[in-house]
């Protein structure tokens, strides 16, 4: 803001490529401009439960190294089956009384990428006395109002329900990014990402891309950092090169 930078907090809901000059539109406004920065972010995944949102820092979380101290000594359930999933029940082990692993499937090995790594980490968790699967559920009810108390999970083969006591949920079931606004404009993969390089360039001119809505292999704030610092460059780039090519016409 001290160089200049003029902060609107608005939604943009579109985006037109009009060649050199493109528009930015907001539910409020709409932006003419030479250079755009997709930078849009991604969000956790939610198990679209009632009180799902109502109850985050209540016992629903989606970062069990950020809130796991917050449970120690009690029980608590892990929704997901990978990596992170994982990852995030084996932490939680060494703190909580009892980690619930809920899967929609009937085995990890079935999970596509299952890399050695993974491997790892499910060998170390079969060796866990205070690690319980619970196989082919999903969980489809939040107990308790003013914290969680309880989850509801149900069999996806034979559909019985059963209800597991817990303070906590913890989500790891992905993330998903915000880009479908602007899909006439940058192609996206199939999971909503844009698809962009290391440059940050989109396959429109002009149009650039930064952090973790675009395909990547990393998303980390680190990251984050230097696909913006990237995408300022190579639109500044991309200005001074429509001018020169102005200048000489």
């Amino acid at each position: 803001k001290s160089l200049g930078a003029e902060i609107k907090y608005e939604k943009a809901v579109e985006i037109k490529n009009n060649g050199v000059l493109k528009e930015v539109i907001t539910n409020k406004e709409t932006y003419e401009t030479k250079a755009i920065i997709i930078a849009t972010g991604a969000k956790n995944r939610s198990l679209k439960l009632d009180k799902e949102k109502e109850l985050i820092g209540s016992g629903v979380s989606y970062c069990a190294t950020c809130d796991g101290m917050f449970f120690r000594g009690r029980d608590v359930a892990v929704v997901g089956g990978g990596n992170t999933a994982l990852e995030d029940a084996m932490f939680l082990s060494n703190y909580c009384n009892k980690v619930y692993i809920i899967h929609r499937r009937d085995n990890l090995l079935i999970c596509e990428g299952m890399y050695a790594e993974k491997e790892k980490i499910a060998k170390a968790i079969s060796e866990k006395d205070n690690i319980e699967m619970v196989w082919n559920s999903n969980v489809v009810k939040l107990i308790g109002d003013d914290k969680v108390e309880g989850i509801t999970v149900k069999n996806s083969v034979d559909g019985s329900e059963k209800d597991i006591q817990v303070s906590g949920l913890f989500i790891a079931v992905g993330q998903e990014p915000d880009n479908y606004d602007f899909e006439e404009v940058v192609e996206l993969d199939d999971k909503g990402y844009v698809i962009a390089g290391e440059d940050c360039k989109t396959e429109s001119r002009g149009i650039f891309t930064a952090g973790d809505c675009r395909t990547k292999n990393v998303r980390q704030l680190t990251t984050a950092a230097s696909d913006g610092a990237v995408a300022a460059i190579g639109a500044c780039e991309y200005i001074d090169s429509e001018l020169d090519t102005k200048n000489t016409k």
